[in-house]
């Protein structure tokens, strides 16, 4: 028996302990331990693709971590098994998840049909950390029907969440219709469904008036799946309305896709978007570790950053030197 086997058995018994380990096998960079995750991955890959994938994003502020906990919790009444994948920006120094959300959500993570972890989004872009795709498979091995993958909400370099997801939830503050130019078509384009959170207190009026001006704008932009239209709403986390109807929101989306066969098309493309994302890091790796590459790379490096030669030059020159040594 080799050792990926028995902590795959524990994340298939539905062990969050052992879930967390897998998570961490799989996110380390270690040569010894990409063979073991990958070993596990393999054994786990046929009991996985059972939930729905929920990628959530928005400007900081929004009431991102608010609205999965209040979201989660109401999924577990409903008898769902929640997993929230929790992408937060890298430290610089430590390179470390910085905002930690599992102290943001701490009802919700003392659920036991709940699992909530954070991970850093690491040098990469597109809203997700290095080895999403991979947490997410986990997720589902381990029993977990609905996976909900936080972004780093930095603004419009969600894609990478949007295209591993099924689902993709656009949250964003009272107020936000000022902003309008600002968010731009870019990432209200990839939106599945448009959240106007904090509709409560002083700023329901607000709320309001911002989830009729996305409405409006909505109307001028092409939704990402034909099958769906898709719907704007005002909700408050803070005091749960609104919450229960995401939940319809979500089951109405997938029953919609399914009819006309987009749901397994989609789930192709993500398995398709995840293999070339995999090409073009082990070409990176193979290119950077190239002998002729290294002897170079700092001179050419140099040379781009000084303004004496042009970074498309640069490139052909270290491709030049690659593909000679292949």
């Amino acid at each position: 028996m080799t050792a990926a086997q028995p902590l795959g058995e524990a994340l298939r018994r539905g062990d969050r302990r052992a879930l967390a380990r897998a998570i961490t096998l799989v996110e380390s960079t270690r040569a010894d331990d990409r063979a073991a995750a990958e070993e596990l991955l393999a054994g786990v890959l046929p009991h996985t693709g059972n939930s729905v994938r929920i990628g959530i994003s928005g400007p900081p502020g929004a009431g991102k971590s608010t609205f999965i906990e209040c979201f989660g919790l109401d999924g577990v009444a409903r008898g769902r098994h929640v997993a929230v994948l929790a992408v937060d920006p890298a430290s610089k120094r430590g390179g470390g998840a910085i905002l930690a959300d599992k102290t943001r959500m701490a009802e919700l993570g003392r659920s036991p049909c709940a699992f909530i972890r954070p991970s850093s989004a690491g040098p990469g872009h597109g809203g997700a950390a290095p080895r999403t795709r991979e947490a997410i498979l986990l997720c589902e091995a381990a029993g977990f029907d609905a996976v909900v993958v936080e972004t780093v909400g930095a603004g419009q370099s969600e894609t990478a969440v949007a295209e591993m997801t099924d689902m993709f939830v656009l949250i964003l503050p009272p107020g936000a219709g000022d902003e309008l130019q600002g968010i731009k078509r870019g990432i209200v384009e990839l939106a599945h469904l448009v959240l106007v959170n904090k509709a409560d207190g002083e700023l329901a009026a607000a709320a309001r008036r911002t989830a009729a001006d996305y409405a409006s704008a909505m109307r001028l932009v092409r939704p990402p799946s034909p099958e769906w239209q898709v719907p704007v709403r005002a909700i408050s986390a803070l005091e749960g309305r609104g919450i229960a109807e995401v939940w319809d929101d979500v089951a109405r989306f997938r029953d919609a896709l399914e009819a006309t066969g987009a749901w397994t098309r989609r789930r192709r493309e993500q398995a398709r978007t995840a293999l070339w994302s995999e090409i073009e890091v082990a070409l990176i790796e193979h290119f950077r570790a190239a002998p002729a590459v290294a002897r170079c790379l700092a001179k050419i490096e140099a040379e781009v950053v000084a303004g004496a030669r042009t970074p498309a030059d640069g490139t052909r020159a270290l491709l030049t030197a690659f593909l000679r040594e292949r």
